[in-house]
């Protein structure tokens, strides 16, 4: 676990990783699609998210689903994560 770390314009792997009350400062965020991250009590400030590899492939199939007609489907995803997120 990262206790009050602080990084700037770094690259930061997430995956697996737990960060608690750290400072992340115009970085580059990358989630490969592994564990999931945790984050508690952390800062974001101008970074980048990206996602690489498995994560990737995630949301491309979803912007798939959504060009051959599954909108509602991405959508009632999308609600689900940001209903979970509160």
């Amino acid at each position: 676990m990262q206790n009050s770390a602080r990084y700037t314009q770094e690259t930061v792997l997430l995956d697996g990783e737990a960060f608690d009350g750290c400072e992340f400062t115009d970085c580059r965020l990358v989630y490969a699609g592994g564990d999931a991250p945790s984050f508690t009590d952390c800062r974001f400030n101008d970074c980048e998210w990206k996602f690489e590899d498995a994560a990737a492939r995630t949301l491309g199939y979803l912007k798939l689903i959504w060009s051959a007609g599954a909108k509602a489907a991405v959508q009632s995803t999308i609600k689900d994560i940001t209903v979970a997120a509160r």
